[in-house]
């Protein structure tokens, strides 16, 4: 059984940013999730499926589409595989700041967590983009269902 720990969004007013938490339980090796994470030009096809409709590479950066027609530039900052943590930002126009790191921790053989953690501005946006991640943590775990017993 696949489990969500939770979405969690702190928004603060002012200057202070907004910071989305998710912290997934996946029933899945974490070498066989973090290969996913790490292959940066293939989420729609291995981490978030459905979600994502289609991934394009444009150098160090990719051109995000996604299931409600919405697209986005993410520029790859780090892709650590040490730590298996990558860390990806978004510049644009209706975004002041946006970071996201996404790591993988092994829980055990057979079982991991990705502990995805968006920092952003402006905070109004931090609803839906909170919104927008529970969508893709439904997807990634149809990209990894839990073995048959």
């Amino acid at each position: 059984m696949t489990e969500f720990f939770g979405n969690h969004l702190t928004s603060f007013k002012d200057t202070s940013m907004a910071s989305i938490h998710n912290d997934i339980s996946i029933a899945a090796p974490a070498r066989d999730v973090w290969d996913a994470v790490r292959d940066f030009g293939a989420l729609h096809e291995r981490l978030a499926p459905g979600f994502v409709t289609a991934c394009t590479r444009e150098g160090d950066a990719r051109i995000v589409t996604f299931a409600n027609g919405s697209a986005a530039r993410e520029i790859l900052v780090d892709c650590d595989d040490a730590r298996q943590r990558l860390v990806y930002a978004i510049n644009n126009e209706r975004l002041k700041h946006y970071s996201a790191s996404v790591q993988v921790i092994a829980d055990g053989e057979r079982r991991c967590r990705l502990v995805w953690i968006i920092d952003m501005l402006p905070n109004e946006l931090a609803a839906y983009v909170a919104g927008q991640t529970r969508e893709a943590v439904v997807a990634i775990h149809k990209a990894f269902p839990p073995a048959a017993a």
